[in-house]
């Protein structure tokens, strides 16, 4: 099964949406765009880097690196304005009418789009979820920034993703996952339906971070994110950039890999071993219907249950296991907050109603 470590090929080319003047998480960081005009542009954004790039009107032919971003454009209402993305979600792996949605939208890309598709696709918007890479096994590659230019195609990076492995800090909230939210929602024209999203977050992780509010850190649960579909022969554990850690920590657990500067890393199961976690999730890919879902968890679940180095585990013995998916841990996007409520109802029933 594929890895999940993704290698940048440059820092320049990581790069985060910070919509002028409008940024949730309140960090400063955005670049203001002088003269505002109708329906509130021009709106600049900037990447990690600091590159700008200015938005005189919202885009009409987007396409979307994958899945991530494609979702986003469709809780704000810009669905319309996507004519193809990359990676598409799987029938059923969004929810409700999202997901007949996200079918009607043109596959350019089983996985990364071919260089030369994206470049001749009309796009005036390319939103990438992750950085520039070198993502091997044949994927391809690409364009350069000057390609994107010559082809009228702006290049703009979710944050929560493409700038986290670069963070100098833990993430530990989901300020970058709101600040994609209201900077798409800014150069896409959906301010009011962005703002709502943003506050419906911070509403439900208000309540958990409120209900914990009395539950001291070393009192709080280790927990362990099974990346299952990773592969189970060297896990693959979520590091202190991930924005999983920001959700494991809202939840009020403690990511037993929190040590681990970076998105991503290989470990051991000796690892694992080591800091025998009170809580395991099975995080598995979404399957796309409910039954082979639950199929996937009863397999992850079986196998730690099974193997010589992780039956003896406190959780495994305690049977202490939470379905929850691996997208919306570690994924940016409206979903992380109803996954931090999740944990903390499974964590602590008797604080968190």
């Amino acid at each position: 099964m594929r890895s999940r470590r993704w290698r940048a090929k440059t820092a320049v080319a990581l790069g985060g949406l910070l919509a002028a003047g409008c940024g949730s998480g309140g960090d400063g960081n955005a670049s203001p765009a002088a003269g505002k005009g109708s329906a509130g542009y021009p709106v600049t954004v900037t990447d990690c880097a600091g590159a700008r790039t200015t938005f005189t009107s919202a885009p009409k032919n987007i396409v979307t690196s994958n899945a991530s971003s494609l979702e986003l454009l469709l809780r704000l209402g810009a669905g319309d304005k996507v004519l193809g993305t990359g990676f598409p979600p799987g029938k059923g792996t969004l929810p409700g009418a999202l997901d007949a949605q996200a079918q009607r939208v043109k596959v350019l890309g089983e996985h990364v789009i071919p260089k030369e598709k994206l470049l001749g696709s009309g796009a005036d918007l390319y939103i990438d979820t992750f950085a520039s890479m070198d993502m091997g096994a044949g994927m391809g590659e690409t364009p350069s920034e000057e390609e994107f230019k010559a082809a009228g195609i702006k290049h703009t990076f979710l944050k929560s993703t493409a700038c986290g492995a670069m963070s100098e800090e833990p993430v530990t909230d989901l300020s970058a996952v709101q600040d994609d939210i209201t900077s798409l929602g800014a150069v896409t024209g959906t301010r009011a339906k962005a703002k709502e999203l943003v506050d419906g977050m911070k509403e439900k992780v208000g309540a958990v971070r409120k209900a914990l509010a009395g539950t001291p850190e070393d009192q709080r649960p280790t927990y362990f994110f099974f990346d299952y579909d990773a592969g189970t022969k060297q896990p693959m554990a979520v590091c202190n950039r991930q924005v999983a850690n920001a959700v494991i920590t809202l939840a009020g657990a403690r990511n037993v890999f929190a040590d681990c500067d970076g998105d991503y890393k290989q470990v051991g199961w000796e690892d694992v071993i080591a800091k025998n976690p009170d809580w395991i999730q099975l995080a598995v890919r979404n399957r796309g219907s409910e039954a082979a879902n639950e199929k996937a968890f009863d397999e992850a679940q079986k196998w730690l249950r099974t193997n010589p180095a992780t039956k003896g585990l406190k959780a495994v013995e305690e049977g202490h296991f939470l379905r929850i998916g691996s997208e919306p841990t570690t994924i940016g996007g409206v979903a992380n907050a109803a996954a931090v409520e999740k944990i903390a109802k499974t964590l602590y029933p008797g604080k968190v109603g």
